[in-house]
């Protein structure tokens, strides 16, 4: 099919679904995610070759995530008019050009620019992501869409690290780097083929003719379903972004075996998001308030039962399964809460989430040196739960 053949309803819906688009933007978010993260496992030979501390080095992922913070938000605003197919097509040229910039960096201020670049590529994509699937395939496929879409994501959680690891070893991190362009350039022809055009939408919910993306917030029932994403992204992390010194301190798995663990929840993740669509179809608050709740009662099951590997695989086997899926079902909210500002509330979402880890993962670390892991865990339970609650006030205020 010639997708500038595809036509769109009056609400700016493809008439006929683009599952092709769908998949090709499947396959950017993997590269952008497998990007965002590949110098976790390349932080010793980066600093390095580049002659800086590993501390510096890790900066190379922290500039991301600021660049991605601003985007997110800066976004809806500065994209105006443009067909959304040729901003996409844009933004995976930036990407492009971000890891080009990455494998040939001469010196650490390259790389800062290189790693900025991927930030806003990431910042970008996502805050059109959910926007864009809602209007490629029909409104009863946008959970599909966006499983599909998140797929991508779930699946660079799963190889990225290992990956450049990997591939470091053997080909260097320049070399680890220069492999994700040629996905890159695939992704880029895939969306070129398949995208339909997908115009700018005139008229848009409360906030949209400010061009101010807070200012969704004074619906009610926005504000606390952003209220619950907060929670709960700062939740997971602040357990999980501390799970890896817990697995080799009271678990007291060797580095086999850890790697083994890091895999079974990737490939669970994987699962989570092909099967969490049925759910949200049959009920998304209810998903939505007893995914949290489950996530807190596994953080609780590790305190308990943390020095049984066996236990401990099933229990972040299942914390993969749900805690990868969760995020498909919150994007199923905005699609549905803001059916016509999905672009404005998907860059609002962007930059909880970013803010929300960024929080987690310095409680977390404050209460693991402070105090220990129990202390950290317990937090994250407290803290997944007052998502949920948050989930079910947003369920009252959307009624």
């Amino acid at each position: 099919m010639n997708p500038s053949n595809i036509t769109h309803t009056a609400d700016g819906v493809a008439a006929r679904p683009a599952w092709g688009g769908v998949l090709a933007m499947s396959l950017g978010a993997f590269v952008l995610v497998a990007s965002e993260f590949m110098p976790v496992s390349l932080l010793s030979p980066i600093a390095d070759d580049l002659g800086v501390t590993q501390g510096q080095a890790g900066q190379a992922i922290s500039v991301s995530g600021a660049f991605a913070l601003v985007t997110s938000l800066c976004i809806p605003s500065l994209a105006g008019r443009i067909d959304r197919k040729i901003l996409l097509l844009g933004l995976t040229l930036l990407m492009i050009l971000s890891g080009t910039l990455a494998a040939f960096a001469p010196n650490y201020p390259i790389l800062m620019v290189g790693r900025a670049l991927i930030g806003v590529a990431i910042g970008g994509f996502w805050s059109l992501s959910a926007a864009t699937a809602m209007r490629l395939v029909p409104v009863q496929n946008v959970p599909r869409a966006l499983a599909i879409l998140n797929g991508g994501n779930a699946l660079a959680t799963v190889v990225a690290a290992p990956l450049g690891s990997y591939l470091g070893a053997i080909i260097g991190w320049r070399g680890a780097f220069f492999c994700l362009i040629p996905v890159a350039i695939l992704a880029l022809a895939w969306k070129l083929v398949s995208l339909p055009p997908i115009p700018a939408q005139g008229g848009a919910q409360d906030g949209a003719k400010s061009g101010n993306v807070f200012a969704l917030l004074r619906q009610p029932a926005v504000a606390l379903g952003m209220a619950a994403v907060s929670l709960f992204f700062m939740g997971q992390f602040t357990l999980f972004t501390y799970l890896r010194p817990f697995l080799e301190t009271v678990t007291r798995v060797d580095n086999g075996t850890l790697s083994l663990l890091l895999l079974v929840i990737g490939v669970a993740g994987l699962i989570g998001t092909t099967v969490i669509g049925a759910f949200l179809k049959e009920g998304m608050y209810r998903t939505l308030i007893l995914i949290p709740i489950g996530m807190a009662l596994l953080a609780l099951a590790l305190l308990r039962f943390g020095d049984s590997v066996a236990l401990t695989a099933v229990l972040v086997g299942i914390w993969g399964l749900i805690g990868t899926a969760a995020p498909v079902g919150w994007w199923t909210w905005l699609a549905r809460t803001l059916p016509k500002d999905a672009e404005r509330g998907g860059g609002l979402m962007v930059a909880v989430v970013q803010l929300a880890i960024a929080g987690g993962a310095t409680l977390g670390g404050i209460l693991y040196d402070a105090v220990g892991y129990q202390a950290t865990f317990l937090a994250s339970a407290a803290v997944l739960l007052g998502a949920s609650a948050l989930a079910v006030l947003a369920a009252r205020a959307a009624r």
